[in-house]
């Protein structure tokens, strides 16, 4: 027994499945997850000294590699200057400033601890501005684990097959309306029926936690154009996309302002961060100027401010997206015909440095219900062989991959060739 599988089943005994958030039980995958013990740059080591090229970025926070010299300076230098004081500091108004000026149409943002609190803030935040109750949310798309959210969800949901979950009662679910995404016609006729008591349209703008599910932009302008015309608030969840794909998210990429923007990952600098944002007529109804309630004590912490500003500072200076779009093109035109020539229906998604292998034949999906579930078994194999190369990537079929400033061509050579031996094993 290695000692990853004595840590694993210590975990089992103290902690529900052995893990704080379920798809890292392997579940989907098999075998003992890794217990990792550290990272540099873009590789992490296992307890029992095994390393691995890895891309799942700490699913996704990790823009700039694991541990980043400036950022941990930035956290030791705040560290010292104390840990938490459930009081304003200076850092929280720098990292805000830094988010406003990038995100198009936001004034004001609050800080959080997640991208789920995040989210639930701004719901929250929509229905007392707008005195309605109804939202709508597109299935495939996760925004977090707060009840009325967990209907149609993606991410681990998706992975275990389940299309909601116990313990979110009826009536929360019941203001929940959930449409699928690349359908124009659905959701005309959801805003003609009840589109005077929506709060809020909630979507993520790149969908990546059911797949990469890229959507048409004619889809998207159409959604902000009817929103508007309702009086609905449209949220954009860039809890992932966020200071990932542009400096100011898909906002930027593809011109389309929401009303509310929620965030995470990247903001973080690898802290547990979350924030969501605004112009400041919504976000003035948040209290201690408004009637929304919302709180915090760990909010604005200023360890993890220090992260999150040290990270987006890096990417303002070293115009990381412009190279980690380059490093994609890269990853794109040397797996695309390792994938074509494997024998399996595969093809690579990607968006900047965002990037998910489909398994199955035809176009890229862009819905839930145009993934074929028949995809998790070809995965399981792929996962497993990539493994067994050192090379760590998701433990879903349904997650994404990211690539970090750490990563370099040679290590895009290295996985491209890894994946071809592994699935050559399998044909």
């Amino acid at each position: 027994m290695t000692l990853s599988d004595e840590i694993f089943a210590r975990a089992t005994q103290v902690i529900p499945g052995g893990v704080n958030s379920p798809v890292r039980a392997f579940r989907a995958v098999g075998g003992t997850p890794l217990i990792l013990r550290s990272g540099a740059g873009c590789r992490v080591e296992d307890e029992d000294g095994n390393s691995y090229l890895d891309f799942v970025g700490s699913w996704g926070p990790l823009i700039l590699g694991h541990a980043h010299p400036e950022v941990r300076a930035a956290v030791h230098e705040a560290v010292d200057r104390g840990m938490t004081f459930g009081a304003p500091c200076r850092g929280e108004v720098l990292l805000a400033e830094a988010v406003v000026d990038a995100y198009p149409g936001i004034e004001q943002l609050r800080c959080v601890s997640s991208g789920t609190e995040a989210v639930m803030s701004a719901i929250r935040l929509a229905r007392g501005f707008t005195c309605r109750d109804l939202i709508v949310k597109f299935s495939g798309c996760y925004h977090g684990h707060a009840d009325h959210l967990l209907v149609a969800a993606g991410s681990g949901l998706a992975t275990f097959g389940e299309p909601s979950s116990a313990g979110v009662p009826e009536a929360f679910a019941g203001l929940t309306r959930v449409l699928p995404l690349d359908d124009e016609e659905k959701l005309d006729a959801l805003f003609a029926k009840e589109g005077d008591r929506i709060a809020a349209v909630i979507i993520e703008p790149l969908p990546a936690n059911n797949g990469l599910l890229i959507q048409r932009l004619e889809f998207l302008q159409h959604l902000r154009d009817l929103t508007e015309r309702a009086g609905t608030l449209l949220i954009f969840d860039e809890v992932i996309s966020g200071f990932r794909v542009a400096r100011g998210g898909c906002a930027e990429l593809y011109g389309i302002a929401p009303d509310l923007a929620t965030f995470g990952k990247i903001i973080g600098g690898g802290m547990p961060v979350g924030a969501f944002g605004g112009r400041r007529e919504v976000m003035g109804h948040l209290a201690p100027d408004g009637p929304v309630y919302q709180a915090g004590t760990l909010s604005g912490n200023p360890v993890a401010m220090a992260a999150g500003l040290a990270t987006l500072r890096v990417l303002e200076r070293d115009d990381v997206w412009t190279r980690l779009n380059s490093l994609g093109e890269e990853l794109e035109r040397t797996l695309q015909p390792v994938l074509g020539r494997s024998g399996i229906p595969a093809r690579l998604v990607r968006e900047g440095s965002i990037f998910w292998i489909s398994l199955q034949e035809g176009e890229a999906p862009r819905s839930a219900e145009a993934i074929q579930s028949h995809a998790a078994e070809v995965y399981r194999d792929l996962f497993q062989g990539l493994l067994r190369r050192g090379v760590n990537i998701a433990p879903s079929a349904y997650e994404v991959g990211f690539l970090s400033t750490a990563h370099s061509r040679d290590d895009v050579e290295v996985f491209v060739e890894a994946v071809e031996n592994a699935l050559s094993e399998r044909s």
